[in-house]
C-alpha cells in the first residue's frame, strides 16, 4: 500500500518520461533522528545540568539557520528561475564548448553572484539540468560563496589595512574552485550522482510561471530540511567543545591550519560573516586564518548535508573530502607566499 508521499511523487510525475526514484522508506527516520537527537541530548543535560547550555545550543542553531535562510531563498529563486525561464543554449553560448576550459569561466563566474553555499547547491544542481557539464557547475558551487563581492568587502572589513589577506582568499578560492572542477573531470563517476528527482527545463505546453513555482518549492523544501540538520550538528559543536581546546593547537604553525580548517567544516559559519569569525581568532597564524575563511564556504556540515539531500550521499562524501583537502592546499601555498 501506497504512503501518501509516494502518491504524491506519482501522480506529479504521471505524464513525464523522467524516471522517478523514491526515498529509502528508512530516510525520514534517519533525517528525523540527526534532527533530534543532538538537541535532545543537550535538553536533558540542561534540564539536570547547565541549563545554560541549552541556550547557546539553541542561540547558535537559530543563528546559522536564519543567517543562511535568505541565501536560500535565494539561492532556490534562482534555480526556479534558471530551470523556468532560461533556454538551455543560453549556457552552451556563454560557457566553452570544451569542459576543461569551462570550468575556470564557472570559477570566476563566481564572482557576480551574491550568495552563500546554501544558495550555490540549488544553483550547481539546476545548471547541470540544463545541460551544464556537472565539472563546471561544481566549479562555480565552490566559488560562488567565496569570491563574491559581499564576501570579499566583509573580509577587507574584517581586516583592515591588510589586503593581502583579501588577494590571498581569493585566490586560493578561485585556485580550489578550478582544481576542484578538474579532478571531477577527470575522475568523477556520473554514478556517484543520483539522478535528479524532478523534470528541469521548460516544457511546452507548461506554464513558465507554474514551472519556476513548483521548482522553488522543490528545492526550497528540500535543502531547507539538511541546512536544519547541518545548523544542529553544528550547534552542538559549538556547545560542546571548551575554549582551552582551541588554545591548545594555536601554538603549532602546522597543526593550527588543520585544527581551523576543521573548525570551518564543524562551525558552518555563513561565508558572508566567517571573516569577522576568523578575525576574533588571535591566537592563530594569518595562514591559519586564511584556511579558516578557504574551507568553510567549501566544506562546512550543513553544505555536506545540503549536498547529501541534493547530489547524493556518495558524491558527497567523495567531493567534501578531496574539497578540503585541495583547500588545505591552495591555501597553504597562496598563504605562504603573500602573507
Amino acid at each position: 500500500m501506497q504512503t501518501t508521499a509516494e502518491v504524491a511523487v506519482a501522480d506529479a510525475s504521471a505524464g513525464d518520461d523522467v524516471p522517478v526514484r523514491g526515498w529509502p522508506r528508512y530516510w525520514p527516520l534517519l533525517l528525523l533522528a540527526a534532527a533530534a537527537l543532538p538537541g535532545l541530548a543537550l535538553f536533558t543535560l540542561g534540564r539536570w545540568g547547565d541549563e545554560p547550555a541549552l541556550r547557546a545550543w539553541r542561540t547558535v542553531c537559530l543563528a546559522i539557520v536564519m543567517q543562511a535562510m535568505p541565501f536560500l531563498l535565494l539561492g532556490t529563486a534562482l534555480s526556479g528561475a534558471i530551470n523556468a525561464f532560461v533556454p538551455a543554449r543560453v549556457f552552451s553560448r556563454v560557457l566553452p564548448r570544451r569542459p576543461a576550459l569551462a570550468v575556470p569561466v564557472a570559477s570566476a563566474a563566481g564572482v557576480v553572484l551574491p550568495g552563500c553555499e546554501c544558495a550555490s547547491v540549488p544553483v550547481a544542481n539546476s545548471l547541470i539540468g540544463r545541460g551544464v557539464t556537472p565539472a563546471a557547475a561544481f566549479a562555480f558551487l565552490l566559488s560562488a560563496p567565496a569570491v563574491n563581492p559581499v564576501v570579499l568587502t566583509a573580509t577587507a572589513i574584517a581586516f583592515p589595512g591588510s589586503p593581502a589577506m583579501v588577494l590571498a582568499r581569493l585566490l586560493a578560492s578561485l585556485a580550489t574552485a578550478a582544481v576542484m572542477g578538474w579532478l571531477w573531470l577527470f575522475l568523477g563517476r556520473e554514478q556517484w550522482l543520483k539522478p535528479a528527482v524532478r523534470h528541469t527545463g521548460h516544457r511546452p505546453g507548461h506554464s513558465r510561471w507554474t514551472e519556476f513555482r513548483q521548482g522553488f518549492q522543490h528545492d526550497f523544501l528540500h535543502a531547507g530540511g539538511f541546512l536544519v540538520v547541518g545548523a544542529m550538528a553544528a550547534a552542538t559543536f559549538n556547545v560542546a567543545v571548551p575554549r582551552s581546546v582551541l588554545d591548545t593547537f594555536s601554538g603549532s604553525p602546522w597543526l593550527s591550519v588543520l585544527f581551523l580548517a576543521a573548525l570551518a567544516i564543524l562551525l558552518a559559519v555563513c561565508s558572508e560573516a566567517d571573516a569577522f569569525v576568523a578575525a576574533s581568532l588571535t591566537g592563530f597564524s594569518p595562514l591559519a586564518r586564511l584556511t579558516f575563511m578557504v574551507v568553510g564556504p567549501m566544506v562546512d556540515l550543513k553544505l555536506i548535508a545540503l549536498q547529501a539531500g541534493t547530489f547524493g550521499r556518495a558524491f558527497a562524501a567523495r567531493f567534501s573530502a578531496a574539497t578540503t583537502v585541495v583547500a588545505i592546499l591552495c591555501s597553504t601555498l597562496i598563504g605562504g607566499m603573500l602573507l
